[in-house]
């Protein structure tokens, strides 16, 4: 199957925005991958800029794994093709990508600025150019005091920083972290967050799958929503807002009047102590305007309106379904390994 440049898609195949104009770090196009017998990922696309910040989101063992594992070449579909920085054979630009797995590990006896240089010395970096990299990286993320510590003398969260940045230490054009804020606290999570940005900014393309819809809501230009190993929704993240009608919030001093017309037949109210009245209804689809100027000739006495956009979550249960939106939020530290 010969690819294309394609543009953002939906399942289906229908095209839901343009591509921005900047070429593309991956193109997939009906991958399939099947472990005896159980179809793990059924026909995934994929169309992911250069210098993004794309997501994977989906619940435990809806297949993000195994389609990360398959752009990475380290299993191979058994049906589909990918084009990864340009490349049909992943391996042909390893050392262009930098991998968070899932499964964390680094040696326990190996010293944190070692242990980074080991992982870029597997993607070509020269081992002593590695090594003073190793302890740049490690001073430059508040961790220079423990680069000579052996990685069985740190924390849990200490060792996933200095696994992070190992995968940063050969300067990748492409990094793909999978899971990577399980097993972090807030404050290392925020630190993980701005590191993604400016990774960005620079160029570089990032990656990485989660289940927990906030991360991608603040960090993502895209995303690819994955559900028993399909993607019904793959694109930018506002496109998949715009699934949902906007949602105004209304409190008016009068509960009645020919103003009530303007409101959908379905509209939540509710009439509070002081005698105003609070209603909560989608946006009309012809617009704010006419609803204001009905509240205004009707003299309802607007005390307040706000139009609320949706969240990814609300988006997120529109496209997937209640169900795959409850088995996100379960489980959220066990990422099964498909």
């Amino acid at each position: 199957m010969k690819m294309e440049p394609g543009e953002w898609q939906v399942a289906g195949g229908s095209a839901v925005g343009e591509m921005p104009d900047r070429p593309l770090a991956i193109e997939a196009r009906g991958l399939v991958k099947r472990f005896d017998g159980f179809t793990a990922v059924d026909g995934v696309d994929l169309s992911i800029p250069a210098g993004s910040i794309y997501g994977v989101l989906g619940p435990n063992g809806a297949g993000k794994t195994t389609t990360l594992r398959m752009l990475l070449g380290i299993i191979d579909p058994d049906a589909g093709v990918r084009r990864v920085l340009g490349a049909e054979r992943p391996h042909d630009v390893s050392h262009l990508i930098g991998y968070l797995p899932e499964e964390r590990g680094l040696y326990p006896a190996m010293k944190a600025y070692e242990a980074i240089a080991f992982v870029g010395a597997l993607r070509g970096l020269p081992l002593a150019q590695g090594r003073k990299r190793g302890r740049e990286l490690l001073e430059e993320h508040g961790l220079g005091y423990a680069a000579d510590r052996q990685i069985r003398q740190l924390s849990k969260g200490m060792a996933q920083q200095v696994q992070i940045l190992s995968t940063l230490v050969h300067q990748p054009r492409l990094v793909i972290f999978d899971e990577p804020f399980s097993g972090l606290d807030a404050i290392n999570q925020g630190k993980l967050e701005k590191m993604m940005r400016a990774l960005a900014d620079g160029g570089t393309t990032v990656i990485f799958s989660t289940h927990v819809i906030a991360h991608a809501e603040r960090l993502c230009d895209g995303i690819a929503i994955i559900a028993a190993g399909k993607v019904p929704f793959a694109g930018p993240v506002d496109v998949a807002r715009n699934r949902i009608r906007s949602q105004v919030r209304l409190e008016t001093r009068e509960a009645e009047g020919s103003w009530r017309a303007a409101l959908p037949a379905d509209a939540r109210a509710d009439r509070k102590q002081d005698g105003s009245s609070f209603f909560y209804f989608p946006l009309p689809e012809s617009g704010v305007e006419p609803l204001l100027r009905a509240l205004i000739e009707g003299e309802a006495g607007i005390l307040s309106l706000s139009i609320e956009r949706a969240g990814l979550h609300d988006a997120f249960v529109a496209i997937a379904g209640e169900a795959a939106a409850r088995a996100l939020e379960e489980n959220p530290d066990e990422e099964q390994r498909r």
